[in-house]
């Protein structure tokens, strides 16, 4: 039983089976549209993807680090509405967003990590629950940037059958 949740954990974190998985959605990124955003939508691309980094950063850490202190909410979850990014800052989010969900992944992999029992330093929390969180999370947010990408327009011309395009 363990490896087997062990192993539908890492599915989770991952991505794929039902939807999209992280680089997926991000392969090819037209760069020029990394700050646009969609009719109606008020954030854009690069600060969905951010507030995704930083939320699955909050949870890696309260995690692991009894003196970590998740920012403020909901203002510390989401970059400033006016800040934009460059390729540089885009490839940081990228690469961070990356690296914290192999953390994680990891930290699901490692048998000698309980995930059912409690966090020493939250007890009414376990790995579990917090990767739960994550995949649900960051499910929906994928989903979310899938859906705007197709509105806008934005997926490679070999890729538009995901737009439903014939």
């Amino acid at each position: 039983m363990d490896s087997m949740v062990r192993r539908e954990l890492s599915v989770l974190l991952k991505g794929g089976n039902a939807h999209m998985d992280f680089d997926e959605i991000v392969a090819d990124f037209p760069l020029g549209h990394m700050n646009g955003k969609a009719p109606g939508m008020p954030y854009s691309f690069w600060q969905i993807i951010e507030h995704m980094r930083i939320a699955q950063r909050d949870i890696l850490e309260f995690i692991r680090n009894p003196a970590h202190i998740s920012p403020h909410y909901p203002e510390g979850y989401r970059p400033d509405p006016g800040d934009r990014a460059d390729k540089e800052i885009w490839g940081g989010t990228l690469s961070g967003f990356r690296s914290d969900l192999k953390a994680l992944i990891d930290m699901v992999q490692n048998p000698a990590i309980d995930l059912c029992a409690p966090l020493p330093h939250a007890p009414d929390y376990t790995v579990f629950r917090e990767i739960l969180v994550v995949g649900d999370h960051n499910g929906y947010h994928l989903g979310e940037l899938a859906i705007v990408r197709q509105v806008m327009d934005l997926w490679p011309a070999d890729r538009k059958y995901l737009t439903g395009a014939p």
